[in-house]
């Protein structure tokens, strides 16, 4: 019979290639059956892994193998909320959100919010995505949509799934050719009506897609919206053309 804190340390103490951290670190959470041969161990993740919880069981496996403990090793994931803003109230049916921010335009920041979110769904996790760039929303097209959201109850909007992704933008609501001349606080009501009035459904993640630089938007989600984290996009060193500077000591 195997000891199961000898097996709790064992595997606790594993860095995970996936976050650079140990799984004691990263909170998981480890069930040990030390009564029965093979002990069964359970670890369950904080995070999504479905594109290697079975390498990282085969892997964990072997460790105890290597220690002498014969034991079968099951990895699954319960991604948990995380820590906001204090005083923020949480979003109802969304877990964690996440901003996707830059300070200039042009850099890739769309691009990167919709590969971050397909990558997160292709991990497990249930994930939205809010195009918050009311002047120029880009999401319909990196999703490949026009459709128009319907409402079911006549108050909430249901957001359109593409890809495996629950989504909202105004170039959802909008003719993509018709121009946006609204001034601050326009902009942030829709913000604000776009996120808490759209029926999205038991999300893991929801990526916000932000306008490039600062403004109301961003403010507006640093004070109301409870955000788990950001992720800032920046032009990489070298991308600017010979002869010119303007600019290349902040990349």
């Amino acid at each position: 019979m195997s000891n199961p804190s000898q097996i709790e340390q064992l595997v606790g103490d594993f860095i995970d290639p996936s976050t650079q951290m140990s799984l004691a670190d990263s909170k998981a959470k480890i069930a040990v059956n030390g009564e029965v041969v093979p002990t069964n161990v359970t670890v369950t993740l904080g995070y999504p892994v479905k594109g290697y919880a079975n390498q990282l069981s085969d892997t964990l496996q072997k460790l105890l193998s290597d220690n002498g403990i014969d034991a079968s090793v099951t990895v699954n994931w319960h991604i948990v909320k995380h820590k906001v803003q204090q005083g923020v109230p949480a979003l109802e049916n969304v877990k964690n959100i996440i901003a996707v921010a830059s300070g200039k335009g042009g850099v890739g920041k769309s691009t990167t919010s919709v590969n971050l979110a397909l990558a997160l769904a292709a991990e497990g996790a249930s994930v939205g995505i809010l195009d918050a760039d009311i002047y120029g929303p880009s999401q319909p097209r990196m999703l490949g949509t026009t459709q128009r959201p319907e409402s079911v109850d006549g108050k909430s909007i249901e957001p359109i799934e593409s890809y495996g992704l629950q989504s909202m933008s105004i170039g959802f609501l909008i003719d993509e050719e018709e121009p946006m001349i609204w001034r601050g606080p326009m902009v942030t009501q829709a913000l604000q009506q776009m996120l808490g009035d759209t029926n999205w459904k038991s999300l893991d993640y929801l990526v916000i897609d932000l306008p490039p630089g600062t403004g109301d938007i961003q403010l507006t989600l640093s004070q109301k919206v409870p955000v788990s984290g950001a992720v800032i996009v920046t032009t990489p060193p070298g991308y600017f053309p010979a002869g010119c500077t303007q600019g290349a000591e902040n990349v």
